[in-house]
């Protein structure tokens, strides 16, 4: 599955809570999720408050123990707008072969900034995505970071690479038309669209 954003219950209990809670405390539907998650044939993205809402649900996918949650912007300030970002080296699903591509990427959220449980979970955490600086290094400070989270950290994996989470929207990137600038010769998908077509590939 594919949680997307939208801002679900209105964020009024935080980024994604009320949503996460809805599945959390009913008994039908977490084991419903819990049975998806344990399967080794299931796989899902979750997308700014999906990503949100997914890091709530932490405890009951195998793999996501490091996994942040997500807070208010540093800035204290929606953030809506392009910015570079970088895939890292990871065993996610979705971005297969993509690792040390560094492209445009959308982000439009309020409550985006990664904050950890423990300490070491930064240094163990599955880092899947991150926000560049303008000299290719992790985006450390604003604006090149949008919420402050550490090591320019944009999105996460499972250990297995089955659940991944990114609080950008590649999903409002993926046509080459939705460039303002692209080299000759792209035709008409964009590179995000592989991150589509990767979950096709590992289905088949």
């Amino acid at each position: 599955f594919v949680a997307c954003g939208g801002f679900s219950f209105g964020v009024v209990l935080g980024a994604g809570r009320g949503w996460a809670s809805s599945i959390l405390f009913n008994d039908r539907a977490r084991n419903q999720f819990e049975t998806f998650f344990s399967r080794n044939d299931s796989f899902a993205l979750g997308v700014c408050n999906g990503c949100q809402m997914m890091s709530g649900l932490k405890d009951i996918v195998p793999g996501a123990a490091h996994w942040p949650k997500f807070v208010r912007n540093r800035s204290e300030q929606f953030e809506a707008r392009l910015l570079m970002a970088e895939v890292l080296d990871s065993p996610s699903v979705f971005l297969s072969g993509m690792e040390g591509s560094k492209m445009p990427l959308v982000v439009a959220h309020g409550e985006g900034q990664a904050k950890f449980s423990h300490a070491d979970d930064l240094s163990q955490v599955k880092s899947a995505v991150r926000y560049m600086g303008a000299d290719g290094s992790a985006a450390e400070s604003y604006p090149y970071n949008p919420n402050g989270s550490p090591d320019g950290l944009a999105g996460v994996t499972t250990d297995d690479g089955r659940f991944t989470i990114m609080m950008p929207h590649p999903e409002r990137l993926f046509r080459t038309v939705q460039h303002s600038w692209h080299p000759d010769g792209w035709g008409e998908d964009g590179p995000w669209m592989r991150m589509f077509r990767n979950a096709r590939k590992w289905l088949s």
